[in-house]
């Protein structure tokens, strides 16, 4: 587990299949993680019990549980996630999605800071990078203040709800 104050990063487990229903099957979310279809229960529990079961690099993948103790009891808030991780160029990308009751608090700042940390300074990466939609300025602000820099503009890059949207890449380098 990775810690920081009153936010926590885990493995999903099986109790947590409720909470991933409804924060996978948010149709507002749907464009961003490029969904384009519900998912199942029994979709996600499979997924549970296969997640994070080989290492890192071998999976592509790591999607953590962020919970927060701001209320004193654990409560899972959201997901995180390395994707498209690569051991010969030491890269990966960056997906964070927060339940919409907590947004705006702070807490995705601080899930980000412990997976920067973890993908840095223990899967010995070089460089982060996320795609992040133009008109998106909660998500820029967030990634911008964690020293992601716009790297390049993708022109009409998504294809949503019946028009063509623009999406910036961003890109974080460790200096080792």
């Amino acid at each position: 587990m990775l810690k920081k104050e009153n936010i926590l990063l885990r493995a999903p487990e099986p109790g947590d299949i409720d909470f991933l229903f409804a924060l996978e099957n948010d149709e507002a979310l749907w464009h961003v993680s490029q969904t384009q279809f519900p998912f199942s229960r029994f979709d996600l529990e499979q997924y549970v019990f296969s997640v994070n079961k080989q290492e890192p690099f071998a999976a592509g993948q790591v999607r953590f549980i962020v919970e927060t103790t701001e209320n004193s009891a654990p409560v899972a808030i959201g997901t995180v996630d390395l994707f498209d991780l690569d051991a010969v160029h030491r890269r990966g990308g960056v997906g964070i999605a927060l339940a919409k009751a907590w947004r705006g608090r702070s807490l995705a700042g601080k899930a980000l800071d412990l997976l920067i940390d973890y993908a840095f300074n223990l899967l010995n990466l070089h460089q982060l990078y996320c795609s992040i939609e133009t008109g998106n300025e909660s998500s820029l602000t967030l990634f911008k203040s964690r020293k992601f820099q716009v790297a390049g503009l993708k022109k009409e890059w998504r294809f949503v709800k019946g028009e063509w949207k623009d999406e910036y890449l961003l890109q974080l380098i460790h200096n080792e």
